[in-house]
């Protein structure tokens, strides 16, 4: 198993997995320095919920929690959140060198418009301008020959009993 030096890097991602947590933080990018209460006004859960989001939240580094009194304010950090940002532009870097290469390839590659050598003509086709007489085979009775097919199948089905009966001989 890789192990990766930054632990701060894996909370960081671990804290944001969640959508409560998302939206908590986002409501703090909003109005900074919200008390814990006015943090969880809107959200359908329980307080002591919240509170458990929010140690997530601080185990992390992604907010600071200050108390005055008996009121808890909370706001935002941003190093673990910088550290999360170079660590995925570092991919996004990754992946757009690459897409960058695979544009101008395909630039520079002269693609034909059209096939160099005519397409052969379906079987059919071919015998279709051979025999001009021949009538196509009748739709209907295809479909007629199919559902009987599929009647046939049906009848040799075994039924399952409900729950709880036997089956009758």
């Amino acid at each position: 198993m890789v192990k990766y030096q930054d632990e701060t890097l894996d909370r960081t991602f671990a804290a944001l997995s969640d959508p409560t947590r998302r939206a908590l933080l986002a409501r703090l990018g909003e109005q900074d320095n919200l008390s814990v209460s006015e943090l969880a006004a809107p959200f359908p859960i329980s307080l002591p919920a919240i509170m458990k989001h929010l140690d997530v939240l601080t185990d992390a580094g992604l907010i600071v929690r200050e108390k005055t009194g008996r009121t808890v304010a909370c706001r935002l950090t941003a190093q673990p959140m910088e550290q999360a940002m170079n660590w995925l532009n570092r991919y996004a870097q990754f992946w757009s060198d690459n897409l960058d290469r695979l544009a101008a390839f395909v630039e520079e590659e002269t693609w034909p418009t059209q096939p160099s050598t005519p397409m052969p003509a379906p079987p059919s086709a071919q015998r279709n301008a051979q025999a001009p007489n021949v009538q196509a085979p009748n739709v209907q009775a295809l479909n007629v020959r199919a559902s009987r097919s599929r009647a046939g199948s049906a009848r040799g089905r075994k039924r399952s009993t409900p729950p709880g009966r036997k089956p009758s001989s």
